[in-house]
């Protein structure tokens, strides 16, 4: 194969791989946006509690928080609300 004639030509094989990664890239960064949207909304609602917990301590509460960032991560890499869905359409057309 002439190496020399697909150099010369000007097209090479990189675009579309860049293309390909750039789009994982993306994918990933909107399913990592969604999971830290989602973690804020959850640490909100949680924040926003209707009375004093009895058995609650630092240590409860750490927990709580691990366990609302994993259910948040879990969501986001499921259907989650959309929001990576929507991020993909949007930026898409721009890579």
């Amino acid at each position: 194969m002439n190496t020399n004639a697909i150099l010369s030509s000007g097209r090479s094989v990189a675009p579309a791989a860049t293309s390909a990664t750039d789009h994982e890239a993306l994918t990933k960064a909107a399913k990592a946006f969604e999971a830290v949207f989602m973690r804020q909304m959850i640490s909100s609602m949680r924040s926003a509690s209707l009375g004093e917990d009895l058995l609650g301590s630092k240590a409860t509460e750490q927990f709580r928080d691990m366990s609302d960032a994993r259910v948040a991560d879990t969501m986001a890499d499921g259907e989650g609300l959309g929001i990576a869905t929507m991020l993909l359409k949007q930026f898409e057309g721009k890579i």
